[in-house]
């Protein structure tokens, strides 16, 4: 499990016995992004965020960081299955060359 914090005491975490990458602030559960990995190519199935906490780019930032953390280890492409991992890389083109190719 890899675990990043930010300034505005945000926590990053890849829960990979869950397939899971999580938002957490001060505890909180904000927001989950789903995933299967087979080794080569991980497979972003859901972004989620909980209810109450939507309209604030909490699954943005989930995906931002699962998409750093992918970028940085550099032996995996994104498969980007849910419609918000989608239009998210729409939004960041310079993300682009971690897609797989179809």
């Amino acid at each position: 499990m890899s675990s990043t914090a930010d300034a505005a005491d945000f926590v990053f975490l890849d829960e990979k016995d869950a397939s899971r990458c999580t938002l957490t602030r001060d505890g909180e559960l904000l927001s989950v992004l789903d995933y299967r990995d087979d080794g080569a190519t991980v497979a972003m199935t859901r972004a989620y965020t909980i209810p109450t906490h939507r309209g604030h780019g909490y699954a943005a930032r989930v995906v931002a960081g699962a998409v750093a953390d992918i970028e940085a280890r550099g032996d995996r492409r994104i498969d980007a299955v849910c419609w918000y991992v989608a239009d998210w890389f729409d939004a960041h083109p310079d993300k682009q060359h971690l897609l797989r190719r179809r």
